[in-house]
């Protein structure tokens, strides 16, 4: 049976930190949904448009992992979302995979509390949303059990493919490395 993951997005995002996992993942062969904050037609931060597949407050299952992109104001609107800070907390109290990416860290999981404990990584300058209960890593990548974190645009690759360590193999994402040509 295939994984599950769930990308989050809002207005705003990040467009790499977004489709870069979302491509990986697919070729590692998780079943990838896209979740939309606000509605289904999200605008990102370079003026993408993606259509996601499901609305956020309509996700009842939980996947086994949850991405969330960064990019201004997607992280903030993330942030902001009733609903994905229930999810965010849902999904640490079930003890699955915690994704994000360059603002959202430091913005949407700090606000969730999913990081308190925990070292992690984020965009510069987004470590102070950081509690005093998180560890600022300056690492690429940054896994600490369940929650896996990532400085931005120039990193979303290796944040990719160590989910999918994560959810499928070390062989699957040392392929995949291979197979694209990735340098890092």
């Amino acid at each position: 049976m295939a994984k599950t993951v769930l990308v989050l997005l809002a207005d705003g995002f990040e467009e790499i930190e977004a489709v870069t996992p979302v491509d990986i993942l697919r070729r590692a062969g998780v079943e990838v949904v896209v979740a939309g904050v606000g509605g289904l037609e999200l605008k990102g931060a370079h003026g993408m448009t993606i259509r996601a597949d499901v609305a956020v407050e309509n996700v009842k299952d939980l996947p086994d992992a949850v991405v969330l992109p960064g990019g201004m104001p997607g992280a903030s609107n993330l942030k902001e979302s009733p609903a994905v800070i229930s999810l965010l907390k849902r999904m640490k109290e079930k003890d699955k995979i915690i994704a994000a990416i360059c603002a959202s860290p430091g913005l949407a999981l700090a606000a969730s509390g999913v990081l308190d404990g925990k070292k992690a990584t984020c965009y510069p300058g987004f470590e102070k949303g950081f509690g005093p209960k998180t560890a600022f890593v300056r690492d690429r990548v940054v896994t600490d059990g369940k929650i896996v974190t990532s400085r931005g645009p120039g990193t979303a690759l290796e944040f990719s493919l160590e989910l999918v360590r994560r959810l499928v193999s070390e062989k699957i994402a040392d392929s995949l490395k291979n197979d694209i040509l990735a340098i890092i």
